[in-house]
């Protein structure tokens, strides 16, 4: 029971008190900025859809890499978008990879960030599906073994983390047995463990050219409607060697971040998704909304528990909490 004389107000009559007592602080370095690489030099293309990203090549990259260094963030993770496609997506494992070379650029360069790289292959097939097709559907196996590939390709250029985010069964074991044969076992997983067939994607399939030729993910993503099949992913993935786990999307899902944390008590990170980040954007160019509603979503991703999350707004967001 509330005491009467309860005063809630006491504590919020001016910033100084306001800041004294607030229950939820977000560090930057708890924040990682998506990068999209893409071929050739000297480019720095606008991604139409969301407002601010730009698909870059490797050189020009390292700006990006350094204000974000220069802003205190924690990470950036590394998406790749390559000169050209086949059925396997074998540019995403090749030595000469877009993400790759950018790690052998930005290696020697970075001390304070973590070089995170998606490892995934929606963006390097012809037909846009993450892993390989048999028979029409995606095959479990032979995409787990190309996965792999990936992983230990991007450990061995500098990666500090790996991020599996194709949803395949057990890919997170092979991951981990791969990087440990070749040399890297201190090298981590971000397992995209929690990742949902979700329409906020778009904007980000434009910027990455990763949509699907034809069909969808729900055969591999997970049903917004399911959250206990959530916790089933996330222990199954650290039972086969996942360091973090990631749920993605992150303003939709809060309750499921919160019961992730809860569960298993790993570190979890959030992924505020590009429909997410350009909703609010587009709202915000409108003047229906200001860049308070941004932070707004980002500290309550935070609230909600947590450790890490990724979000194009990491930099506007680390100006603003400096």
């Amino acid at each position: 029971m509330v005491d009467p004389n309860f005063r809630g107000r006491r504590l919020r009559g001016s910033p100084a008190i306001r800041r004294l007592v607030r229950e939820t602080a977000v560090s930057p370095r708890r924040l990682v900025l998506p990068l999209f690489i893409g071929p050739g030099s000297g480019r720095r293309d606008p991604v139409p859809s969301m407002p601010g990203v730009f698909r870059t090549s490797v050189d020009e990259v390292a700006r990006d890499v350094a204000e974000a260094e220069a802003a205190g963030l924690g990470g950036v993770i590394l998406f790749g978008i390559p000169e050209g496609k086949d059925a396997e997506g074998s540019e995403a494992w090749t030595e000469d990879g877009v993400v790759q070379r950018a790690l052998r650029v930005l290696r020697p360069e970075v001390s304070e960030l973590a070089l995170i790289t998606d490892v995934c292959l929606c963006a390097y097939t012809s037909h846009g599906q993450c892993g390989i097709i048999e028979h029409g559907r995606v095959a479990n196996e032979p995409t787990v073994e190309r996965l792999a590939r990936i992983a230990v390709s991007h450990a061995a250029a500098g990666a500090d983390i790996v991020a599996p985010s194709d949803m395949m069964d057990g890919r997170v074991r092979a991951v981990r047995e791969a990087l440990d044969r070749s040399g890297f076992p201190e090298t981590p997983i971000m397992s995209y463990a929690v990742k949902y067939a979700s329409a906020f994607y778009g904007p980000f399939r434009d910027a990455a050219d990763s949509a699907p030729g034809s069909g969808d993910r729900k055969g591999y993503q997970m049903d917004p409607a399911n959250a206990e099949e959530a916790l089933r992913e996330a222990e199954a993935d650290l039972a086969e060697g996942a360091d973090i786990i990631l749920v993605k999307p992150a303003q939709g899902y809060l309750d499921i971040v919160r019961r992730v944390k809860e569960r298993t008590g790993a570190p979890v990170a959030a992924y505020q998704v590009s429909g997410e980040y350009s909703a609010v954007m587009a709202a915000i160019k409108q003047g229906w909304l200001d860049e308070g509603a941004m932070r707004e979503m980002i500290v309550s991703i935070r609230r909600a528990g947590a450790d890490i999350i990724i979000t194009y707004w990491a930099r506007e967001f680390a100006r603003w909490a400096g």
